[in-house]
């Protein structure tokens, strides 16, 4: 019976002497690495993106402040979007790899369009020379740039959601090995390095490239981060073979709007006395019902 449930829960990869190579802490720095330089990414630039484009791309204060507010609060949908798509079928994994790729595409669009002169207002020394206004950036300078900002958004919403969660997947095979509450115990762990890692890249992300940025170029400020997000989803994807990889476990959206609708179609059926009557299917239930069932209760009736 744990047989089947185990081989139900996760992608099969091989016989029990394979799975005991997967999840765990061995797998730690590559998830970690994939967050913590994305974090890396997207805490540098919304710190000077403002400064980025009212300095160097000369946009006025409302055109730009009209810019990041979208794509702040793009970014802050995506997530929700990602979860559905890894909750309902295509898994953490995939997500995880899918996003950190788009996002990767445009951390590389928005180097490439401050290293190259064509994709940049022209220098301001020859307009404030002939008393003229210093040219803002040109239209396919700004498409290019909302282009950026689209693919960071989007990846985003690929990874966010979902390393938490990933991560803690990797020590759900340290349950027949440690008990249960040793693998809560590797759990807590992974969590309180998650956080703390998070914390400290925070702060090298507004100290270290805000320094480059101010002191060496906005070419390398946006270069750093972009290679070191490079690295990390590629030692992520090639350790494939290490993680564990629960199959999707259905979205809970999905099984909220079906409990909404069976509720409103049975509003006028009566509550069987005895609660086995109930349905319930215990095998549909099982990927998202991993810490136990609630029991049923008359106290709502």
């Amino acid at each position: 019976m744990a047989g089947k449930g185990s081989s139900r829960r996760w992608h099969g990869e091989g016989d029990t002497h394979e799975r005991r190579k997967q999840g765990g802490f061995k797998t730690m720095p590559f998830i970690l690495a994939n967050d913590f330089c994305d974090r890396f990414a997207m805490v540098r630039f919304n710190a000077n993106l403002i400064t980025y484009l009212t300095r160097q791309l000369r946009l006025p204060l409302v055109e730009a402040s009209n810019t990041l507010t979208n794509f702040h609060g793009f970014s802050d949908l995506t997530p929700v979007v990602g979860g559905l798509i890894a909750d309902s079928f295509a898994g953490r994994f995939c997500t995880i790899a899918a996003g950190s790729a788009v996002y990767q595409l445009g951390m590389v669009s928005l180097t490439i369009s401050e290293l190259l002169p064509s994709l940049r207002p022209p220098p301001c020394a020859a307009a404030a020379a002939a008393d003229e206004t210093c040219a803002r950036a040109s239209a396919w300078t700004l498409l290019v740039l909302r282009l950026s900002l689209l693919c960071t958004s989007v990846g985003a919403g690929g990874t966010r959601p979902c390393v938490m969660a990933f991560g803690a997947d990797q020590f759900e095979l340290d349950r027949p090995r440690h008990g249960e509450a040793g693998a809560r115990q590797r759990r807590w762990s992974f969590f309180n390095l998650y956080f703390f890692g998070v914390e400290l890249t925070k702060l090298a992300a507004i100290t270290l490239v805000m320094y480059i940025q101010e002191n060496v170029g906005w070419g390398w400020g946006l270069g750093v981060p972009t290679i070191a997000m490079l690295a990390a989803v590629t030692a992520f994807v090639a350790r494939y073979p290490l993680y564990v990889k629960m199959a999707p476990g259905g979205s809970p959206f999905a099984r909220l709007a079906q409990v909404a609708v069976a509720a409103f179609r049975k509003r006028n059926v009566a509550v069987p006395r005895d609660p086995g009557h109930l349905y319930q299917d215990k095998e549909l239930d099982a990927g998202i019902s991993t810490a136990g069932r609630l029991l049923h209760t008359n106290q709502l009736t």
